[in-house]
């Protein structure tokens, strides 16, 4: 069954996006609020970053590692994510085989890969969890 499946049968297309100049604290709360965490930026449609929940956690660390949370929330409320996005995300394809995807997350200990159509824009994301989605109903 999953030999010959392809990532578009198994990503996530409902999905959760920001724009390079909303802010950390933004970010926050759509990863708190959809219990996520990778975040693709786009920027008409076309992705242009990634911002994950550990980038999250390092600018904390960097930034905020001498203040108080209510300061902290301030700050977060000023950092644009363009500031910590990835900017080279590896992408697929929605035909690429589902294996050939998770080879890719295991080879490089990547959490997700955003997928993208021909034109460059972002048509869904292939997460850790997908996979995980996946072993429960073939474990059935």
């Amino acid at each position: 069954m999953t030999g010959s499946m392809q990532v578009r049968e198994l990503m996530s297309t409902d999905l959760v996006t920001l724009t390079e100049d909303e802010t950390l604290a933004h970010a926050q709360g759509c990863m708190a609020r959809g219990r996520i965490r990778h975040l693709p930026v786009v920027r008409d449609g076309k992705l242009v970053g990634l911002l994950t929940h550990r980038d999250l956690l390092a600018a904390s660390f960097s930034i905020l590692a001498e203040v108080d949370r209510g300061e902290q929330r301030r700050l977060f409320g000023t950092v644009p994510v363009v500031e910590v996005m990835h900017r080279d995300v590896v992408t697929v394809e929605p035909d690429l085989p589902v294996r050939e995807a998770a080879r890719i997350l295991l080879k490089n200990k990547y959490g997700c890969l955003p997928v993208v159509g021909l034109a460059g824009e972002l048509v869904g994301i292939l997460t850790e969890a997908d996979f995980l989605h996946l072993t429960v109903r073939l474990l059935k």
